[in-house]
């Protein structure tokens, strides 16, 4: 399709869009399925521009897109700008995401079916509503304000360039006719918007003289430009979150017969569970009121979930065996009064979290030994279900994790910041860069973790997934999680360091490097079974690495630290196992 600025490149469309008779010479009709791309129209929230054309509309389109630059309708939020027929009336949007944070204009009277219009959108570049104006026949349309609330840039959203016709998961302007399509870089005066639709001579108006022959006029205007790119600039490095708005009226919810979506029966309302207290009568009934009845102190049910929780986390099973269900399908707690009076306490404290927890870690019960006996409370009570011993969990992956960076020293306890990327998300099922220097020492809360691909040394050791809302940990047993722990990047680099610490603080003292060994992982001293099968190991695994066939220096050249060149690599090697050996003991991933 031939572009009448010289030297410009053409549109282009596929052969399914016709080339008729049009209103000055040949228009393109066309298919609603079939797109015609300009070569134009990149245009950012603050730049100013007007598009012009004639259009004719077969018949009254209750959703059209006439032209558009963005991605798709669905799947970027319609990013960009975009002139639709709605319901017959012409519709502007200049969006970012569309409907929170976008502007959008519409006019008040539907378009003629059947008749040539012309029809040309202004925007001035300063994201406010005012600065749009919509023209038919080469008057300003009455029109009325839906969205007046931009706040982000417009680009992005995938094509940078003006479709029109026709836009992916949306409906095209099928049967639709466009002619004298015209792209401004600049916002056009009415004048001379008319001028196009009269075709007469054009007469200079004074926001034509402002806007090119008055130097303070234009002096001001390129320092307003400067002033929103840096506004946009600033505000692009502040991340943004997602937040849901009130609707002016709520839409009614109906009870669905055998639940199938068309069959609406009576009309139901917003209200809370008849057997817990309800709400306050003079509340607005909206979210904000159910949150704030959710953390009431008359409500006792969060309370006691959140304590329940807590002293899952810290006993590795709930008060309440099943934290998802505490309705008539779940477990009885196996102490209610204690959960009660938990809860309570939790809610007269401020909903203090570290009070909680002090409480817990305080107590007799929880500072009671692990053994298990072979008296009458084991036969009374094999399950530990009324806690007569500390019923011995096993540490979660980000603590198992984080126990060996804190051990050998790398932990790096920076508290904030960007997701960090650890050695395993190179292999993962998308992998992606792992991160340098000391973010891959960060704590495992700030793991780097893709819902669809998450980091597999996690998964391994039973890390939550984060496809669907889980209360509870899975708790499994395999070969892989031993594997983990004996060969992953982060425990041989962990343990490397630990044992370069040990060595250089004790030298060849084989007895003192084993006992603070045992000391840092476990929080005692090896036991007299223990002493004989570690000195043992050390002294195997340092004839072994003597051999000088380069394991020593393989093994202490794994992670991204470097091991130090002058050490005898034999030696750091022999300790290293030592350390990783310790690490795989049991008790270093059990809380006792």
């Amino acid at each position: 399709i031939p572009n009448l600025v010289e030297g410009a490149d053409p549109a282009t469309t596929s052969g399914n869009n016709q080339l008729v008779d049009g209103r000055n010479g040949k228009a393109i009709q066309l298919t609603g399925d079939d797109k015609v791309t300009l070569p134009v129209g990149n245009f950012s929230r603050n730049d100013s521009f007007t598009i012009s054309l004639w259009l004719k509309t077969p018949d009254e389109k209750k959703r059209a897109v006439v032209f558009s630059r963005s991605k798709a309708w669905t799947d970027a939020a319609s990013r960009g700008y975009e002139l639709l027929i709605e319901d017959g009336e012409l519709s502007l949007g200049i969006i970012h995401f569309y409907p929170g944070d976008a502007i959008r204009v519409r006019t008040t009277e539907k378009l003629p079916v059947g008749e040539w219009k012309h029809v040309a959108v202004s925007y001035d570049g300063s994201s406010r509503a005012s600065g749009v104006t919509l023209y038919v026949d080469g008057q300003p349309a009455d029109t009325r304000i839906i969205r007046d609330h931009l706040t982000r840039d417009i680009t992005g959203g995938g094509s940078d360039t003006i479709v029109i016709g026709e836009r992916m998961r949306d409906n095209g302007f099928t049967g639709g006719l466009v002619d004298d399509f015209q792209v401004f870089d600049t916002e056009l005066d009415p004048a001379e918007v008319a001028q196009f639709f009269e075709r007469s001579e054009w007469q200079p108006g004074i926001d034509w003289f402002l806007a090119n022959a008055h130097p303070p006029y234009q002096n001001e205007t390129v320092k307003l430009k400067q002033l929103r790119d840096e506004r946009i600039a600033l505000i692009r490095t502040i991340p943004d979150i997602m937040v849901m708005k009130e609707m002016e009226e709520p839409k009614p919810t109906y009870l669905l017969g055998r639940g199938h979506y068309s069959n609406r029966e009576k009309t139901v309302s917003a209200a809370t569970p008849d057997f817990l207290p309800s709400q306050k009568v003079d509340a607005p009934q909206n979210r904000l009121d159910l949150a704030r009845w959710t953390a009431s102190g008359d409500n006792p049910l969060t309370a006691r979930v959140t304590v329940n929780r807590y002293w899952q986390l810290m006993f590795g099973a709930g008060l309440v065996s099943t934290p998802e269900d505490f309705g008539s399908q779940g477990r009885s707690p196996t102490h209610p009064q204690l959960l009660d009076w938990l809860a309570r306490d939790f809610i007269e404290s401020g909903w203090n979290v570290q009070h909680l927890l002090r409480q817990m870690a305080l107590s007799a019960t929880y500072r009671q030994s692990s053994n298990v006996s072979s008296g009458e409370l084991t036969t009374l009570d094999p399950e530990n279900t009324l806690l007569y011993r500390f019923p011995a969990p096993r540490l979660s992956a980000e603590m198992i994790r984080d126990n060996a960076l804190a051990a050998s020293g790398l932990l790096n306890n920076e508290v904030g910041g960007a997701p960090v990327k650890p050695y395993d998300i190179a292999v993962s099922f998308k992998p992606t860069k792992i991160s340098q220097g000391d973010d891959l020492y960060r704590r495992s809360l700030y793991t780097y973790w893709r819902q669809t691909s998450p980091a597999p040394m996690m998964t391994t050791l039973n890390a939550s997934k984060r496809d669907v809302c889980r209360v509870s940990l899975e708790k499994t047993d395999s070969p892989l999680q031993g594997l983990v722990l004996l060969n992953s990047p982060q425990f041989v680099e962990a343990a490397r360091t630990l044992a370069e610490n040990l060595v250089n603080e004790y030298g060849n003292d084989n007895d003192a490097i084993i006992n603070e060994t045992y000391r840092r992982l476990t929080s005692r001293q090896p036991d007299q079974q223990e002493w004989p099968v570690l000195r043992h190991l050390i002294q195997e695994q340092e004839k072994h690495f003597a051999t000088g066939s380069g394991a020593a220096r393989e093994l202490i050249s794994v992670g991204a630290s470097k091991a130090p060149e002058n050490e005898n690599p034999a030696r750091l090697a022999a300790v290293t196992t030592l350390v990783s050996t310790v690490m795989n003991f049991d008790e270093c991933i059990t809380k006792r």
